[in-house]
């Protein structure tokens, strides 16, 4: 394996193997071979209670295809050479597993992708339940950990890259974790569809072979028995748009984490984050005091890649000539691929952030540089009091400067305005002139 890794043409598979190797129990060809097959056997079981298939061919056979082994997966493939379509191919191969009064049932009725559809289906929901929805939780819970831990470390926040007002380190992380939430629940909420209905979504070989069978009934048993969503109304290929949802929805997932992980870029450049240092690790081949912040920005990077293929997926899937065109097909084969770059840059991004904490001193140094940062509350204290022309009055004193404490505070004293509101404008200052930062931290996270 080791020596497969590194001779591996993607990434996915060679240097970051060990990440994303989960996703081969769902993407892989072996996978999508074996979950063909699988159905087919499922069809056929569903096939044999509608009385269609005598009792006599039926006897003593049991539908099993558990032990669906890399042999098994080659033989598919040997068949392949020859028929040059791999569902075919696996109908051949089931041939030489049931008995040969059964034959002539294997997908009866059925188009490839009746089958293709649903182990896609199937792939795609399976692979969010058991990996993809584990690593995100994992990384919500990295955010959660640190919001409340920093629910009350005051920060200066920025707006257009300015000082602004201040903040609370825990809420900005609490921000980035509201939004990635509701994403999540979208995500695992999503119902995915499937459909089976023949060449061109009309029932035609089925109708025509037992016309007195109730075929819609048994395509949405069937599908329904899978954990899908029937859908009944479509051409040769289920629509696209159920799964187009799905990958917009994890696309707009990682822009939510690019978004996250350049702040998080932005803060440890800045100084106000701190990486742990680890014995052994190097930041630079030649700058030997670098620290870097290779797990956001490797996560960065893999978000950008993911997006882009969503992307065109939602392009390329949303659009088909006339019933059906194979261009789908390739596509649809790099699944896998889409969502291992995403399932690297969501464990990269919670290896980042078990690697940060907040630099205290540096946080409140920048904050407490920047009194002016205060006027926002004094000029607001002031057109509460009565002052009209508060605002006027400190962008005079603020506007392009930079205030420090001994001057707000002269300031403050030379006001003509009643001692409560000279009190309140006095208690001012940037480490407590933070809202209800802390009780919204405390509202996401709880």
């Amino acid at each position: 394996m080791l020596v497969m890794s590194l001779r591996a043409l993607s990434s996915l598979d060679g240097r970051y193997e060990k990440e994303t190797s989960p996703l081969r129990d769902f993407f892989s060809e072996f996978a999508f071979l074996r979950a063909r097959a699988r159905l087919e056997l499922d069809f056929l079981t569903a096939l044999s209670k509608t009385g269609i298939i005598s009792a006599e061919s039926l006897s003593g056979w049991k539908p099993d295809l558990q032990g669906f082994t890399d042999e098994d997966a080659l033989k598919i493939q040997e068949h392949e050479k020859t028929t040059r379509h791999d569902v075919k191919a696996i109908e051949y191969f089931l041939r030489e597993k049931i008995p040969a009064d059964l034959h002539q049932w294997i997908h009866f009725g059925l188009t490839s992708e009746d089958v293709n559809n649903l182990a896609q289906s199937l792939a795609l929901r399976d692979s969010r339940d058991r990996i993809l929805l584990p690593a995100f939780d994992n990384l919500l819970a990295s955010l959660r950990d640190f919001a409340i831990k920093h629910r009350a470390t005051p920060m200066l926040a920025r707006t257009h890259g300015q000082p602004a007002v201040p903040t609370t380190l825990g809420k900005e992380i609490a921000v980035h974790l509201a939004r990635l939430m509701k994403r999540r629940d979208e995500i695992a909420s999503h119902k995915f569809e499937g459909k089976l209905n023949g060449a061109a979504g009309n029932f035609n070989a089925l109708y025509a072979a037992y016309p007195n069978i109730d075929w819609l009934k048994f395509s949405k048993d069937f599908i329904t028995t899978l954990g899908l969503t029937p859908n009944l109304v479509t051409t040769q290929i289920l629509p696209y748009d159920n799964w187009n949802r799905y990958f917009q929805t994890t696309q707009l997932t990682n822009a939510i984490l690019i978004d996250f992980a350049q702040d998080m870029w932005r803060y440890i450049s800045d100084g106000l984050l701190k990486q742990k240092v680890v014995t052994g690790e190097v930041g630079s081949s030649t700058m030997p005091q670098k620290v870097n912040p290779i797990d956001f920005e490797n996560a960065e990077g893999n978000l950008g890649l993911a997006n882009a293929m969503f992307g065109h997926y939602v392009q390329k899937l949303s659009v088909s000539r006339l019933q059906r065109d194979l261009s789908d097909s390739t596509v649809r084969r790099t699944f896998g691929t889409a969502l291992g770059h995403t399932l690297l840059a969501w464990t990269n991004a919670a290896k980042g952030m078990s690697r940060v904490d907040a630099e205290e001193e540096k946080l409140k140094a920048e904050l407490n540089a920047h009194w002016e940062v205060i006027s926002e509350g004094a000029q607001t204290i002031l057109r509460a009091a009565g002052k009209s022309d508060a605002y006027e009055t400190l962008k005079s004193q603020t506007r392009g400067s930079q205030m420090d404490r001994t001057h707000y505070k002269s300031w403050v004293e030379a006001l003509q305005v009643d001692e409560e509101t000279r009190r309140r404008l006095i208690s001012l200052s940037p480490e407590s002139y933070l809202g209800v930062a802390i009780q919204i931290t405390d509202e996401i996270t709880r």
